[in-house]
């Protein structure tokens, strides 16, 4: 399955579609709880410090022009989960620094098939990213190349196949049209072929009505005759819709099915490059862990984040309120990520690690200082919990 993202500027409705604060018709209402959100500011506190950073760095406003937000709509799959898309925008942020500030992954978007009559899922993310440069205030700006890369980098994040890009996906796609009208032609040329011999054989002169007129003689009588033929060209016309349709349908349940299968070979295949590589090479294990681990860690800091965001009033002072908040979060993390408890263990191994995300829970600060004792006691409940 091919993935592609796209940024352009951010719309004035964008967390009210984003974030579902409002009914929409082309959505499906029973399938909206398989949305997953999360977000580290809204757009308009964004701007806002975006504005004043811009002022404070180069002495001028925020050029009226200026697109400081975009948002991006990125292909996924049914089991992509925001691990991923954390980690693509952690990417984002360390190759291209765009710093993405919002997620909302979509479920219940799509289409039903006229046809099959099936539903046809249309699995998305929205990514809201802070289009300014943290250097020099200004807003990015990004070459043909940079944009290349930002395919190449969510590919690899999702684990999927970058879309094709430029004149060569046009092209296919018109070939991929061209090859379809073809199809499309012959079955009507073969359905012609079969009703032209059918009526050029002994079965068309029983369409033809004749009577004896006054003298005894026989007559064709052309309004019946012409008539049995049109009622011949209706079926005939009708039965070529039919098949048109049916083989259509048809058609597009085995293109689809080939590119599942193909879909399926390749993830096959790299997983198990990937695990060949894995057992044999130790290096390559530490490599892929860490790697894992500090996408893991990303995650958490965001979740922290949200959480405050979510309820800001929440009384954090007492430890036990602290460490029992702390773990509802590694459980929805774990349940929505399939992240195995394991690598919370290993996580919060890590002294600094607890430190920090305690610190960043608490206070929303993680250089704020935390007591000696609140960490030896996070430590015991970390047995129970995490």
């Amino acid at each position: 399955m091919k993935t592609s993202i796209n940024f352009k500027a951010v719309k004035s409705d964008s967390e009210t579609h984003n974030f579902r604060k409002k009914t929409f018709d082309y959505i499906r209402k029973d399938l909206t709880p398989k949305n997953e959100y999360w977000i580290e500011q809204k757009i308009s506190d964004r701007i806002q410090k975006i504005e004043a950073y811009c002022k404070e760095k180069s002495g001028r406003k925020l050029q009226k022009n200026a697109m400081p937000v975009r948002e991006a709509v990125v292909v996924i799959k049914e089991n992509t989960t925001m691990l991923e898309l954390q980690n693509l925008a952690k990417r984002l942020e360390d190759d291209l620094k765009i710093r993405v500030f919002q997620i909302a992954i979509h479920k219940d978007e799509g289409h039903t098939d006229k046809d099959t009559k099936e539903w046809k899922p249309n699995y998305h993310a929205h990514l809201v990213a802070d289009w300014q440069d943290s250097d020099t205030g200004k807003t990015l700006k990004h070459q043909s190349f940079h944009y290349s890369k930002m395919q190449d980098l969510t590919a690899e994040c999702l684990n999927m196949e970058r879309g094709i890009s430029g004149s060569r996906g046009r092209l296919e796609a018109i070939e991929f049209k061209i090859q379809q009208k073809e199809e499309d032609l012959k079955v009507l040329e073969e359905m012609y072929d079969k009703m032209k011999s059918e009526l050029t054989s002994d079965r068309s002169h029983q369409l033809i009505v004749k009577e004896n007129d006054f003298l005894g003689l026989k007559k064709i009588k052309t309004d019946k005759t012409i008539a049995n033929y049109e009622k011949v060209f209706r079926t005939y016309k009708s039965t070529i819709l039919k098949n048109k349709t049916d083989l259509e349908s048809k058609s597009k349940q085995i293109n689809e099915l080939n590119t599942k299968v193909d879909d399926l070979k390749k993830q096959v295949h790299l997983i198990k490059n990937k695990n060949s590589e894995l057992l044999s090479n130790p290096t390559v294990f530490a490599s892929e862990k860490k790697k894992y681990l500090d996408a893991v860690i990303n995650l958490v800091e965001k979740e922290i984040k949200f959480s405050r965001y979510r309820f800001p009033k929440v009384d954090r002072s007492d430890r036990e309120t602290l460490i029992s908040e702390m773990g509802k979060i590694a459980e929805k993390l774990s349940e929505e990520n399939n992240i195995p408890f394991s690598a919370f263990n290993e996580i919060f191994k890590d002294f600094e690690n607890s430190v920090r995300f305690l610190s960043l829970l608490r206070f929303g600060n993680e250089n704020q200082n935390y007591n000696n004792e609140d960490i030896q006691i996070q430590k015991k409940k970390r047995g129970r919990r995490i």
